[in-house]
């Protein structure tokens, strides 16, 4: 089954980190099933699989690699994880190798404290459950602005420009950084870049769009913005760009609003009290926010019995209750009772509001195919050995391949 449409209604190191206990703190009820589950390692996936291991017998791999190892692991039968931590655009493999079960039976059990939009759908039935909202927004030293006079950017033309003064006037390593990092991070920025210049990445009939006008500026832009950043831009993923924050190295960043609260953690942050957040900056006037709208949630797998989806459901509802926001507040912007946006939070809810562009996101087999052919090929460009429209091309001619074999282009 491939995927058309899908509708929402502290820093961990690249590496695998386990945690397992048997405690039962605040946990409803005392889980005797092992529980396993596979995750994206930032701070919000942190505190929701603490909360779930107050039950008991649970084991939380926390990955960044999560969504090359989910596919195999989910595919196997039984399935090597119970539960799986998935975003609108990790969510898709799982969906087309049909390796996730519906949830609506384990909702009218024990989702009583769910909100209608947590309750994410396909083809009317409930396949995930949604715990925040995630955007790439603008992060910045407000005591840099500050003390040199700037205005926060509002455009891409104006974090040139900014940065530029920056630069000048030598108050941080480099004005800029960015999740640029071959593969999956540079594929992004390119996605947030290229819709913010009006494009569209394929066809109705799914052939490739993306060697077009707004691909070229998308690119150009990005290459302007390189010139202002660590030359080693090619391995910056957001735990990178997390860390010339917090070690005062950098100024600005377009970065997630799910490691905003990292900055004020005065354990391992620098700038405590200095870094700001506002919306996305717009590529062309008129424009939306050159980013993306995403929700992160969990999945049940569906090569396990009954018994262990009903205690792994359980056991995620414990990870998503009110009780875990108060701990987390500051960790994400969550869709669960109990939160109160905090001051890291308005540029993600000023992006969001803004209205920035839909993409396939909720993510389409398409969509996935494409960001897998831009992270394979966009390098060219940043490194010199091709144009803007020979990497264009090579990322069309990776799409078409990979279509083919998926069987969407004949």
């Amino acid at each position: 089954m491939l995927i058309k449409n899908l509708a929402l209604a502290g820093t961990f190191a690249l590496s695998a980190t386990v945690m397992t206990t048997t405690a039962v703190a605040a946990c409803a009820f005392e889980n005797d099933v092992e529980i396993k589950t596979l995750s994206a390692g930032f701070e919000a996936w942190k505190a929701v699989t603490d909360a779930m291991a107050e039950c008991g017998n649970v084991s939380a791999e926390l990955d960044q690699e999560f969504r090359t190892k989910q596919p195999a692991a989910f595919a196997a039968n039984p399935s090597l994880y119970a539960i799986g931590g998935v975003s609108n655009g990790t969510v898709t493999p799982l969906l087309n190798e049909g390796t996730i079960r519906p949830l609506d039976d384990l909702v009218a059990k024990y989702g009583e404290n769910l909100s209608p939009n947590q309750l994410i759908r396909v083809n009317g039935e409930v396949i995930a459950i949604a715990m925040m909202v995630n955007t790439q927004h603008l992060m910045y030293r407000k005591d840099i602005f500050e003390d040199l006079g700037l205005d926060v950017p509002r455009t891409y033309d104006e974090v040139l420009d900014a940065a530029q003064t920056i630069q000048d006037a030598g108050v941080v390593d480099y004005p800029l950084g960015a999740t640029m990092a071959s593969g999956w991070n540079i594929a992004q920025d390119f996605n947030n870049m290229f819709l913010g210049y009006g494009g569209t990445f394929y066809n109705e009939d799914s052939t490739p769009a993306v060697n077009s006008e707004a691909g070229i500026k998308a690119l150009e832009m990005m290459k302007k913005l390189t010139a202002y950043m660590d030359p080693e831009y090619l391995v910056s993923d957001s735990t990178y760009v997390q860390q010339q924050f917090q070690q005062g190295k950098i100024a600005m960043a377009n970065l997630w609003g799910s490691r905003g609260g990292a900055m004020d953690d005065p354990a391992e942050s620098q700038v405590v009290g200095k870094v700001g957040s506002a919306a996305a900056p717009i590529a062309v006037e008129g424009g939306p926010p050159a980013t993306t709208l995403w929700w992160d949630g969990i999945v049940i797998a569906k090569n396990i019995d009954d018994a262990t989806a009903d205690a792994a459901f359980r056991v995620a509802m414990e990870g998503l209750d009110s009780e875990m926001v108060q701990g987390a507040n500051e960790d994400a912007i969550w869709l669960i009772s109990g939160y109160t946006p905090g001051d890291m939070a308005s540029g993600a809810i000023a992006t969001a509001t803004a209205t920035p562009a839909p993409i396939s996101y909720p993510s389409t087999s398409q969509m996935g195919l494409m960001h897998t052919a831009l992270g394979n090929k966009l390098d060219g460009f940043f490194t010199g050995n091709m144009t803007a429209e020979e990497t264009l091309a090579a990322v069309e001619e990776d799409y078409i391949s990979q279509a083919k074999e998926a069987g969407l282009l004949e």
